[in-house]
């Protein structure tokens, strides 16, 4: 894990076996900030969708059990997310590194679409 100081908090850029561990323990939120397009062609099962385009980290609920950890493609855009909720006043968000492209080349799984029915299918589902 990376860490940079923003401010009073602390912003945390982890890596993707950090993330796969606190995601598979149950300790993560994990929320997508990719468009809805990039979302339903593929994402991490059971992450959330917030787009940051229409985000506001105000409307967050509280942390009271778990970190919340984002990601979108690459980690530009889950760097802004989380430094928002950082000014915001959260505390407890960390962003996926390299974001869901460096999940992918790690082969950690995922939901895709099968170009050929439709139909959702596991990626890398071990």
């Amino acid at each position: 894990m990376q860490s940079e100081d923003i401010g009073n908090a602390v912003l945390e850029t982890w890596t993707v076996e950090e993330v796969a561990a606190a995601w598979e323990a149950d300790e993560i939120v994990l929320i997508d900030v990719r468009t809805v397009q990039e979302y339903g062609l593929e994402h991490i099962e059971g992450a959330l969708l917030s787009p940051m385009s229409f985000f506001r980290a105000e409307k967050l609920p509280g942390q009271s059990d778990k970190r919340i950890v984002f990601h979108c493609a690459g980690g530009v855009r889950s760097e802004k997310v989380a430094k928002a909720c950082l000014e915001a006043g959260m505390d407890r968000v960390a962003h996926l590194g390299g974001g869901f492209a460096a999940w992918k080349k790690a082969k950690q799984p995922y939901l895709g679409i099968n170009m050929g029915t439709g139909a959702p299918q596991r990626i890398n589902a071990g």
